[in-house]
């Protein structure tokens, strides 16, 4: 009888052992494996100047929230060393990628070798930036602002029949969009010689300063503003709005050609005061996050991977503007 007993109590402590082992909801049942961990991404961006920067910002955000990833979002307000901060934070937090929209080209080694020696691939949106070492970022998604310097120009010398007097609004100085629209724009201009750039003044890619820096040419050069090229659409409608207010009839006696195709844009174009604009698609969300997965697979990718652009006039604006989400 006692070697019964005994053998009962030994089976009876191995399973309690093995229950002991095995985790435990509050309820006594086993708890279910954890969840697997979600994709976690940095994304600074450079702030919320324009509608094109809004527009990139929905999308991208909208396609994280889409695909259920965890997304840092980060707004710079126009301001590297807030960049920097973030980029720092994204790093100290073990994002598993940043995506990194540049205020401006140059002043990055530092935090991308951080990105580096932290293994965590960069991943650039929209402008481009100069670095010795091209490893410490992944690749670069946006469009060839120097192509659409090259188109705003040819557009405009077939527009005035290779004679003008120019007016340029720049954006940001030392973007990449600013440096390369004005690159392909003048580039163009060496072949028409009497197409001319009079006076360009960087007015940072907003509609307040736009108007600003047209109010201050009109000032000093009325008679003389034959054309306006603004890089981006932003600008010229603050153009547009010193132009009305000067009483020069902007899209009649001041043909204006900007960059992004906007709504805003269209909106002006069909009302005859934008005579026309070159497509820069900020609808980056999907084409960011099937780079991200590939990357993160493992699978070689460009290291520039090209949006295409193309330019709208006002003749076809009403048609067309239906049809634009942004």
């Amino acid at each position: 009888m006692r070697w019964m007993i005994a053998v009962a109590l030994v089976a009876l402590i191995g399973c309690k052992q093995q229950s002991a082992d095995k985790p435990q909801s509050p309820a006594g049942e086993a708890a279910t494996p954890p969840a697997a961990k979600k994709l976690s991404v940095g994304f600074s961006q450079v702030g919320a100047e324009s509608a094109w920067r809004t527009a990139e910002t929905k999308s991208i955000r909208g396609e994280a929230e889409k695909r259920g990833v965890d997304l840092k979002f980060a707004d710079a307000q126009g301001k590297q060393a807030q960049q920097i901060q973030a980029l720092t934070s994204f790093i100290a937090q073990k994002v598993d990628v940043i995506v990194l929209a540049p205020v401006v080209e140059t002043g990055w080694e530092v935090v991308l070798r951080q990105a580096k020696d932290a293994n965590i691939p960069v991943i650039l949106v929209d402008r481009g930036i100069k670095v010795s070492d091209e490893s410490l970022y992944t690749t670069l998604i946006a469009s060839d602002f120097v192509e659409e310097g090259r188109m705003a120009a040819e557009w405009l010398a077939k527009k005035m029949n290779g004679k003008a007097n120019i007016y340029e609004l720049q954006g940001t100085t030392g973007s990449a969009p600013a440096i390369d629209r004005k690159k392909g724009f003048e580039e163009v201009l060496q072949k028409y010689p009497d197409m001319k750039i009079v006076k360009s003044q960087s007015a940072d890619f907003t509609r307040a300063k736009g108007k600003e820096v047209m109010e201050a040419f009109i000032k000093s050069d009325r008679d003389q503003i034959q054309a306006v090229y603004a890089h981006n659409d932003d600008m010229a409608l603050g153009a547009i709005q010193a132009l009305d207010e000067a009483g020069m009839n902007p899209g009649k006696d001041v043909t204006i050609i900007s960059v992004d195709a906007v709504k805003g844009a269209f909106e002006a174009m069909v009302a005859g005061k934008l005579n026309a604009t070159v497509e820069c698609n900020p609808l980056m969300g999907p084409l960011v996050f099937d780079t991200i997965n590939k990357v993160r697979a493992g699978e070689k990718v460009p290291k520039f991977i090209q949006n295409k652009d193309q330019l709208f006039e006002q003749a076809n604006a009403a048609q067309v503007i239906g049809s634009r989400e942004y």
